[in-house]
């Protein structure tokens, strides 16, 4: 069924384990998703950012789209989610990633979202604070979550860039979930966008203790988030550059120190680079084992468009030839449900192991079903 991510956030906090959230940018990616955290039964957060919602919404420079694209792209999004989603029998939520205006919001809330974040970040932090505060009037009367950010994460990812970070002061986190009434907040403490990390870095879970404790002392009913927190198998960089791919200086987050944060403070960690790479990496082996496929008049401009950039590693950068299938999820021919294929094994792939790690597997059954009009009843009463 599709829930509030809070009610998915709720369990997470209650029972100690970490909840991932998944980027996703095509129908086949949303079925797959929704499919393994089932197998594993495991809460699932789907999530889509503004580029992602351009970019389902027709956008071949999703960088850039317009607003009517990106209310295509949510709808987009959102139908998938409903599909495939709506009967299942674990709880799904469907979040804006780094929204950055109120006509995004608006956009993903029409479009079915469940659940928004407004990134504000980068303003002063009083213009953060009444950014976040507008977007929570608005939500929370249709039941829908809302996460801000405070504190700078440094990297490139989609819309979101910065050179340097600045840490998230724990004492004003607390004033801004005071101040703000959101759900959910993601804090910098060391992770960063992108998959260039740098090697071995250390993330400063004592950030994340400290915020969480001074929650508690005062009674804030909220949640942690960890953006930027991909791991970045190694297995998959090697692969794709034996395969002709040019990434370089990749390297993520050690996944032993996000299983460890997830019991100490963080409730909810995101995730987008691991599954790009999967599949990319999936579909260099496809066309490298069966080179006649890269002649296919449906498939083989998807080659083209992958050797031509061989450091670029994001599948919406190389599958425009094949768009209607990316966000309707039809499939016209032998060829193109191949590349389907790999894109739900990467999904797949890519996920399963985290579910496991950050320890959400087996525990949607502690999940409280609620709905979209039952927690705009619990907002309205103030229960929060």
């Amino acid at each position: 069924m599709l829930v509030p991510m809070r009610s998915i956030l709720e369990a997470a906090d209650q029972y100690h384990y970490g909840q991932a959230a998944f980027n996703m940018n095509s129908a086949g990616q949303i079925e797959a998703a929704i499919r393994i955290h089932e197998l594993l039964h495991s809460g699932a957060i789907l999530q889509g950012a503004e580029a992602s919602n351009a970019y389902m919404g027709g956008a071949a420079d999703f960088m850039h789209g317009t607003i009517e694209q990106k209310q295509a792209g949510a709808k987009a999004i959102g139908d998938a989610v409903k599909k495939y989603g709506a009967d299942s029998p674990i709880p799904v939520a469907l979040h804006l990633d780094h929204g950055k205006s109120i006509e995004s919001v608006k956009a993903c809330i029409d479009g079915g979202y469940t659940s928004v974040m407004i990134d504000g970040s980068s303003l002063p932090y009083e213009d953060n604070v009444e950014l976040t505060r507008e977007v929570v009037k608005y939500a929370h009367p249709y039941g829908v979550s809302v996460e801000g950010e405070l504190g700078v994460l440094a990297g490139v990812e989609d819309h979101v860039f910065s050179a340097t970070s600045t840490y998230t002061n724990p004492m004003q986190a607390i004033d801004f979930f005071k101040k703000t009434g959101c759900d959910a907040l993601a804090i910098s403490y060391g992770t960063s966008h992108g998959a260039t990390k740098g090697k071995d870095v250390k993330i400063r879970r004592e950030i994340a203790i400290a915020t969480k404790e001074c929650m508690m002392h005062e009674g804030i009913k909220g949640f942690l988030v960890s953006h930027g927190s991909s791991t970045v198998p190694q297995e998959y960089v090697e692969q794709i550059n034996a395969l002709g791919g040019n990434l370089e200086n990749a390297n993520g987050i050690d996944v032993n120190q996000l299983a460890d944060v997830s019991r100490v403070g963080i409730n909810k960690i995101n995730v987008d680079t691991d599954i790009r790479l999967a599949c990319t990496r999936n579909l260099l082996v496809l066309f490298t084992e069966h080179p006649e496929l890269q002649k296919s008049p449906s498939i083989g401009q998807i080659w083209e468009d992958m050797r031509a950039k061989p450091k670029n590693f994001d599948p919406r950068n190389y599958l425009n030839s094949i768009m209607d299938t990316v966000i309707t999820g039809v499939i016209p021919d032998a060829d193109v449900k191949l590349v389907v294929d790999c894109m739900k094994d990467g999904v797949m792939e890519s996920i399963a192991p985290l579910l496991v790690q950050f320890g959400s597997y087996r525990k949607s059954h502690l999940i409280k079903p609620c709905t979209l009009e039952q927690m705009a009843e619990r907002y309205k009463k103030g229960e929060f």
